[in-house]
């Protein structure tokens, strides 16, 4: 049995014979009624027992609404913020959906079963090629709605679409400091040390000023 937390109002407390209850049922004006009946008790047992029971369900429903304001209150501080967001953090938000937004319609970016048409693998699960090489370190990948997307620019066309080697040395001086999406809004930004150029426009034909400008990066951010 479940109760369902509701306000009732107990309209009145009846003991007596069941005839005289029954007429003063009759009179009542509520519409339903909780009945009790007993063998065998004094007119003073009947009196203390009803006012027990009285008593117990009103605490019983009060109890019951109760608990069931205390669990609205607990879903509500969930589902809100623990304190109102400032300015700043909304700001940084927007900033940061709009970066996401830009890498995704860059048209920059490739699924392993892509890769795999490209790269002409045969085998059964060919698509996996592109997942070892993420665990190998050699190419990166974004997360997005449970899939993961490889940078195209981190391929050689010339070499059937396998990883260049110099993304492996950028991985490596980035490791650690930055996730796939850090990675991402790095190669996609426009670098100074390069010349103004973004390093995923010039990975494949300048791939030591890359890992050099990946080095300046790093050194910038130790150094404040």
């Amino acid at each position: 049995m479940s109760l369902i937390a509701e306000h009732v109002e107990i309209r009145s407390n009846l003991t007596g014979d069941v005839k005289g209850l029954s007429a003063r049922l009759r009179a009542e004006k509520a519409e339903q009624a909780v009945v009790i009946t007993l063998d065998h008790a004094s007119g003073e047992t009947l009196a203390a027992l009803g006012e027990a029971l009285e008593a117990a369900a009103r605490l019983i429903t009060d109890t019951m609404l109760k608990t069931q304001q205390a669990t609205v209150e607990q879903i509500i501080a969930l589902l809100v913020p623990k304190a109102p967001i400032r300015p700043a953090v909304f700001t940084e938000a927007q900033m940061l959906a709009k970066a996401k937004k830009a890498v995704l319609e860059s048209g920059n970016w490739l699924s392993a079963g892509d890769i795999a048409s490209l790269a002409g693998f045969t085998s059964r699960n060919s698509s996996s090629q592109p997942n070892r090489w993420k665990r190998e370190r050699r190419i990166f990948a974004i997360r997005h709605n449970g899939s993961d997307y490889f940078p195209i620019y981190a391929l050689d066309k010339d070499a059937g679409y396998r990883p260049l080697p110099a993304m492996a040395e950028v991985l490596k001086v980035f490791e650690r400091q930055k996730d796939g999406w850090g990675l991402a809004y790095w190669f996609a930004s426009v670098n100074s040390y390069l010349g103004g150029n973004r390093p995923q426009e010039v990975l494949a034909t300048q791939p030591e000023r890359v890992v050099a400008a990946a080095y300046d990066e790093i050194q910038g951010a130790t150094h404040g």
